[in-house]
């Protein structure tokens, strides 16, 4: 195959969804996962099946992650441009007010999703000249937001690991960044309309849409950064720098709700 090729997770809406259609524009193969198969199925039927190939992949399993790039493999030639570790989770809410069992999804997902993505798309990117690997992250990995906590932690984790393998993955030709968004006005914000945080930013325009990151996401694809900021998220990554005592005070002030006794 003489195309470039992605590999996307968390294809089926969204920034994955976004994205899945810009490359295609550009006329790359697109490999979009998901666990969200009619998503899947609108989205194929927008790019046209020649351009893409459609799998259904649980990120937090390994088995399903191997199958669906080796599966997806066997289409380009064995050939991997870039994969985007979108597939992300996330669930609004004091930390004592959330379940156990949705604080490790959330990790299983954000986190050890992406770690199963990269370990088997690995030996692929080596053999692809000028391979990148993109993390979608977060404002939240700048400072921890309340009522995000464990979703913060997994972003400040994701960087961590963007930072190192960056370090590491350079002796193979592979370049390695994340993409730190505000909140994006997607899917995934749902069920947080009452956040304080989400309410704030509204307001004051912190908010960007799945567009304008998918263009992002391009950039990283042809260009060297590590960490590529959107919007609010370079104000706060600035505050955070220049008046870094002043940090805690302001995100408290901007997203910690009142609690009553």
């Amino acid at each position: 195959m003489n195309k470039k090729s992605i590999l996307i997770t968390g294809a089926a809406s969204g920034i994955g969804k976004e994205t899945a259609l810009f490359f295609a524009k550009k006329d790359w193969f697109v490999g979009i996962f998901d666990v969200d198969e009619a998503g899947l199925k609108t989205l194929e039927s927008e790019i046209g099946a020649s351009n893409c190939f459609l799998g259904i992949m649980d990120v937090t399993n390994s088995a399903s992650v191997q199958k669906g790039v080796d599966v997806f493999m066997s289409k380009t030639g064995g050939k991997l441009d870039v994969l985007l570790n979108n597939a992300g989770i996330l669930k609004f809410g004091l930390f004592e007010n959330v379940g156990l069992e949705h604080h490790l999804k959330i990790v299983d997902v954000n986190l050890k999703g992406c770690l199963n993505c990269i370990y088997y798309c690995l030996p692929y990117l080596k053999k692809t000249t000028g391979a990148r690997i993109i993390n979608m992250s977060s404002i939240s990995s700048l400072y921890g937001a309340p009522e995000l906590s464990v979703y913060a932690s997994t972003k400040h984790a994701l960087s961590a690991m963007t930072e190192a393998l960056d370090i590491e993955l350079e002796p193979h030709g592979i370049t390695v960044c994340d993409i730190k968004p505000p909140y994006v006005k997607t899917p995934m914000l749902k069920g947080g309309e009452n956040s304080k945080s989400l309410k704030i930013l509204r307001f004051i325009g912190g908010q960007t849409n799945a567009g304008k990151v998918a263009k992002t996401v391009w950039k990283a694809a042809n260009k060297k950064k590590l960490h590529w900021k959107i919007g609010f998220t370079r104000l706060m990554a600035f505050h955070c720098w220049f008046l870094p005592f002043t940090v805690r005070f302001v995100v408290k002030f901007l997203s910690m709700p009142k609690i009553k006794k």
